[in-house]
């Protein structure tokens, strides 16, 4: 049973995905999945240098519109 408490998630709603690349420091060879996603790309920036201060990188995982090229 759902929880009422908690609202529906949109997962398109969460554009910007974290990534910590372990492969900046040779500790993976295969690709690195998506730790965390986020909402806004501030906060998946802030949560990046937080974790990960020198390797981590945020992707958009939404394609940019095409008058924004």
């Amino acid at each position: 049973m759902a929880n009422p408490n908690l609202a529906r998630t949109d997962p398109d709603a969460y554009r910007y995905a974290v990534h910590c690349c372990s492969y900046k420091l040779d500790l993976s060879y295969s690709p690195d999945r998506a730790v965390a996603l986020f909402e806004h790309e501030c906060v998946a920036h802030t949560f990046g240098r937080l974790m990960w201060p020198t390797t981590y990188e945020v992707v958009d995982r939404l394609p940019q519109p095409e008058g924004d090229q």
